[in-house]
């Protein structure tokens, strides 16, 4: 019997979500929780096998519990269950241990085929997901800055502005504008606040 828990803010999702398991004959819902932390309590006294997580919530987001679960409970397979399909949702949910992504509008048919199948350890994605975890693989220099990259960013997070960051680093204003477009191409973003955002996410920046 595979034991499974809910984890969603939302009680209407949970609800339809308990409904989607019922009546069978080899998966049974031990639990709801309503945010991540309750979430990894929750999986942890009710020795659940798979937990259908939420990405988006209060308290504890699913990434978070996600990568507390990895640590507490390293026997169970969390599935990621969201509307949300960017690369920056998919990635760091994968990297903090979901054995699967799926969104919301999958079929109750496919919900279930997809706890069987990450009960027995096999990753179930999203076509959405798979595009981006195959993207990100096909793109190895993805994420790696060089030291002057790095440079650049940390002046960038502490305020510079390019012509700031050219004179600190004795190069020329076109030579910052270059290295800003490779780390935005490397971090995946589009502008300066997001390349700092994530660069603090990845641990890049002090």
């Amino acid at each position: 019997m595979i034991r499974l828990l809910i984890v969603d803010d939302h009680p209407i999702v949970r609800s339809g979500l308990r409904g989607s398991f019922s009546n069978l004959e080899d998966i049974v819902v031990v639990g709801e929780a309503g945010n991540g932390e309750e979430g990894v309590k929750l999986a942890v006294q009710l020795a659940a096998d798979v937990v259908l997580m939420d990405l988006r919530m209060p308290i504890l987001d699913g990434v978070q519990a996600t990568a507390e679960l990895r640590v507490t409970l390293p026997s169970a397979r969390v599935i990621i269950l969201t509307t949300f399909d960017s690369e920056n949702d998919v990635l760091p949910a994968i990297e903090a241990g979901a054995i699967g992504y799926l969104l919301k509008d999958a079929l109750p048919a496919e919900l279930v085929a997809a706890v069987r199948s990450a009960a027995r350890g096999e990753a179930v994605l999203a076509p959405a997901a798979t595009a981006h975890l195959i993207g990100r693989v096909s793109r190895p220099e993805s994420g790696v800055l060089t030291n002057r990259e790095l440079e650049v960013l940390q002046l960038v997070a502490d305020g510079a502005s390019n012509k700031e960051a050219a004179a600190t680093l004795f190069i020329g204003q076109a030579s910052v504008k270059t290295h800003l477009q490779h780390i935005f191409h490397k971090l995946g973003v589009n502008d300066r606040a997001a390349a700092v955002a994530e660069g603090y996410r990845r641990r890049l920046l002090s």
